[in-house]
């Protein structure tokens, strides 16, 4: 499930390059214990080692040029409990735990010494602690444009709980030499007090502290580069005990390797946070292997909290087990939560609405490459940190295994599970797009809880919209699941894993307006909205609602009446024309499946009503967004769809191997094309669960390969029933391929009694058959003899304008009337096109030879 990235190995990228190198010059042994002890938040590694000589050392990694640097030698062995570099690598802070050593077992002494130390050259020492506590150190990186700061910022906390900011103030001597300009009086402030907790967030440059005051107090510190800092946020909560001891929990303060580890009996926490505005709050009790595990999430931007409840299987631990605590992992849109070999839980952060849209692994799923949760920790940047093993890794989601979790094996909750988040929170992929639509195209039957092809549409366009404008999170459809009347219940309850909603209390964010900026301005937007989708109900937009006005526009087109204005029709037709322009057309000549070539007129009203209804329906919810940038979204929203079944079709067409012969009516269909058929039949079904429109052109495709695969009977029972559309492309092709052998006469007969009369005019035309050649010619008199005004002179039949037979004398009197008519007429074939005089002759002469027995040639 979780891939692993190595991108930091002590004993490949130190020991084995220029340290052991170094070591073995000296004629030493080499390089011994080598320890991470901190990752600043420009990637680079600072990591001590044992001198054979006695002496401990300091160095650097930096990721981008795969190079070490040492930076300190302590002339004894000492045990670095906290270290920090500051950015201009100028500065180190160290402090040294005092320790007893008794054969190999190292436990805390009572002291701990915190020094400040000059390294650009190696100069002065300075003591900033020394004190009964344990101490941790880091220094700000605020982000600057200027190569060269002569001022850095220290952060201590101390075990006592309480944290001071230390401003260095920086002086260059000899124009190499930087040194601390007064050591004596270094600037300080004290940023936190009376806390038993405390995370530091090196990536945004934030500190997060627990107090108990009166109740449990979230609050965060934000650190600005201009020296100033400012508690901006506080969250009350509902908690137990943070600790049954009295030290303070130290999160992302480097790594204690000798601190030694004492039966946790209280909560580990946690607090991860996203820049689109999205807080978590993480947070577990010990595993208690008689009732199972537990943990807690406060989605603080959803205003909810969640408490899992996951049953272990008996017998899983020994019974001499050690009290652990899941881990959490921070991926964004996940978040992980991992208890060695029993479980591993993917939690959506942003869609909370069941838990069908979070991933429960357990038992044979479960990983077991994390190692324990005591040796696993989270570093800055969303990276891990196996202390025992020294290495550190990116962590990603293994798409081959997601892919497996879809097979029919596998309950649907899982399975919905892990189709979202291939579609939404993996990054576009041509290869993942392809085996999920060879996943589709292989299960094309609806599963029992939900629409596969539904899904994967919605899924798509909410990750494309989601990208351009994050506010449309809580407007937009992600999931089909949510139009269906009752939910299954396979989607509603998981095996094994009970979870307790609760309400969360509101937070506070300090300061409004231009005064918020960044995250906090994004997290202050995302709890407004949050506060007013909870007052709002039918807050998500739901395609279904635009199925009755779809009805009586159908109606109207079908009867050629205008149910609506001619006004609201140009607007509905202007719609859909922004979204054609933006339906990506440059590779159109390349495209296999012959779409986007005709003329569609339901569909291009389907475009046009869905844009208009989503359009509105953002205007009421989301007006600070502008109507600009409104309907930008919704056309694009609508051309991203006609681009995403396009896409899907491609990709099927493609694996089937079809070419244009397809399209040809004469022969029937092979096996692949009745593949694709159904394909495209159950993405018809689903478009039309959903109200939504299709590319033009696809109802014809449809229609051809329907001809090609079904029975006759069949195919006609799919046209009355609904299932195929008759579009004029189709029929025009099905009278000009197919000869006039008995079945094909009798299958143009079955299609034209089914046409609209608009449309029978227009194809009859094509199809030359004396049936349809009397039934042109009976209209074209009835058309002319209606429309113009009767003229009652006499009509001469020996003018010499036309020469007839003269043994069919009513017929040579019929076309005379008719030629004066056209004679009268401004331009009398401007409806009936190759239709004159000479063709109703022509016509009325074969019926008569056909009636009086005569062959006709």
């Amino acid at each position: 499930m979780l891939k692993l990235n190595a991108t930091f190995d002590t004993r490949k990228d130190v020991v084995s390059s220029i340290l052991a190198k170094e070591e073995t010059v000296r004629g030493n042994i080499g390089v011994l214990d080598p320890r991470i002890l901190n990752v600043e938040k420009d990637g680079s590694v600072v990591y001590s080692w044992r001198g054979a000589t006695g002496t401990t050392r300091i160095g650097k990694y930096d990721p981008q040029s795969t190079e070490n640097k040492l930076l300190y030698t302590f002339d004894k062995q000492v045990c670095v409990s906290s270290c920090s570099l500051n950015k201009e690598e100028t500065l180190l802070a160290v402090s040294l735990s005092q320790t007893t050593q008794e054969g190999s077992r190292f436990k805390p002494g009572s002291k701990c010494l915190t020094l400040l130390i000059e390294i650009h050259p190696i100069n002065n020492t300075k003591v900033l602690k020394a004190v009964d506590c344990r101490v941790k150190v880091q220094f700000l990186y605020p982000k600057t444009c200027r190569t060269t700061v002569l001022e850095s910022h220290l952060l201590l906390a101390a075990e006592d709980g309480y944290v001071d900011q230390y401003h260095i103030t920086l002086t260059k001597q000899e124009g190499y030499r930087v040194v601390m300009l007064n050591p004596d009086h270094l600037g300080r402030d004290r940023v936190a007090e009376e806390f038993n907790w405390v995370q530091w967030d090196s990536d945004t440059q934030r500190l997060f502290y627990l107090t108990t005051r009166e109740k449990h107090t979230l609050k965060c510190v934000q650190f600005y580069p201009d020296r100033n800092y400012e508690t901006v946020f506080e969250l009350p909560l509902e908690m137990p005990s943070i600790t049954s001891v009295t030290s303070v929990r130290f999160v992302n303060f480097g790594y204690d390797h000798y601190e030694e580890k004492k039966v946790e009996e209280g909560l580990r926490l946690e607090v991860f946070t996203d820049p689109i505005g999205t807080m978590c709050v993480c947070y577990s009790h010990p595993v208690c292997w008689n009732k199972g595990a537990t943990y807690t999430i406060a989605f603080v931007h959803r205003g909810c909290s969640k408490t899992f409840t996951v049953s272990l299987e008996k017998g899983a631990a020994p019974a001499n087990e050690p009290k652990v605590h899941p881990i959490f992992i921070h991926l964004g849109y996940y978040i992980v939560v991992y208890l060695a070999n029993h479980f591993l839980h993917l939690i959506n952060c942003r869609q909370q609405d069941l838990l069908c849209y979070s991933l429960f692994l357990s038992g044979a799923d479960g990983p077991e490459a994390l190692g324990s949760g005591s040796e696993v920790v989270n570093v800055s940047g969303r990276r891990l940190l196996d202390v025992r093993a020294g290495k550190m890794y990116t962590m990603e989601l293994n798409h081959d295994f997601l892919f497996e979790l879809l097979s029919l094996e596998r309950p649907e909750a899982q399975r919905l599970a892990a189709l979202h988040c291939l579609l939404v929170y993996m990054q576009p992929n041509p290869v993942i797009d392809l085996k999920i639509i060879n996943w589709i195209s292989e299960n094309v039957m609806s599963f029992d809880a939900f629409d596969q092809i539904q899904e994967f549409i919605l899924a798509s366009l909410y990750r494309i919209s989601y990208q351009q404008c994050v506010s449309l999170d809580k407007v937009l459809p992600y999931s089909c699941v949510f139009e269906k009347k009752e939910l299954p219940v396979a989607l509603t309850a998981i095996p094994g894993v009970k979870c307790t909603p609760e309400l969360l209390c509101q937070p506070l964010i300090k300061g409004k307006g231009k005064s918020l900026h960044g995250y906090w301005e994004e997290l202050h937007h995302v709890l407004d909205r949050m506060r007013y989708f909870e007052a709002v109900p039918g807050l998500r937009f739901r395609t279904t609602l635009i199925k009755d006005e779809w009805r009586r526009l159908q109606t109207a087109m079908h009867n050629s009446e205008k149910k609506k204005s001619p006004r609201y029709n140009r607007h509905i037709e202007e719609n859909t024309k922004k979204v054609l322009s933006m339906v990506d057309t440059w590779r159109l000549d390349r495209r296999v499946v012959p779409l986007f070539q005709e003329e569609d007129q339901q569909q291009r009203a389907l475009v046009g009503l869905m844009v208009d209804k989503l359009r509105e329906h953002l205007n009421r919810h989301l007006p600070r967004l502008g109507k600009k940038k409104i309907d930008l979204l919704v056309v694009n929203y609508a051309a991203k769809l006609l681009e995403l079944v396009w896409h899907l079709l491609e990709l099927v067409w493609q694996k089937l191997e079809l070419g244009p012969w397809v399209l040809c009516l004469k022969q029937q269909g092979c096996s692949e094309e009745w593949a694709m058929f159904h394909v495209m039949f159950r993405i018809l079904e689903a478009t039309k669960g959903l109200c939504f429109p299709l590319p033009p052109g696809y109802s014809t495709l449809l229609s051809v390969l329907g001809v090609r695969c079904l029975p006759r009977h069949t195919f006609l029972q799919y046209v009355d029933h609904g299932l195929l559309q008759l579009t004029e492309p189709f029929v025009s092709r099905l009278m000009t391929d197919l000869d006039n052998s008995d079945a094909n006469e009798k299958l143009k007969f079955s299609i034209l009694k089914r046409l609209p009369e608009c449309m029978k005019q227009k194809v009859s035309q094509q199809w030359d058959h004396p049936i349809t050649s009397a039934w042109i010619s009976r209209e074209y008199v009835k058309m002319l003899l209606e429309k113009y005004p009767e003229n009652r002179e006499s009509i001469s039949l020996d003018n010499g304008k036309m020469c007839f037979h003269p043994e069919f004398l009513p017929l040579n009197y019929l076309a005379k009337i008719l030629s004066d008519r056209e004679e009268q007429a401004e331009n009398p074939f401007e409806e009936q096109e190759n239709v004159d005089v000479r063709f109703v002759e022509e016509t009325a002469l074969k019926q008569t030879l056909i009636k009086l027995g005569f062959e006709v040639k």
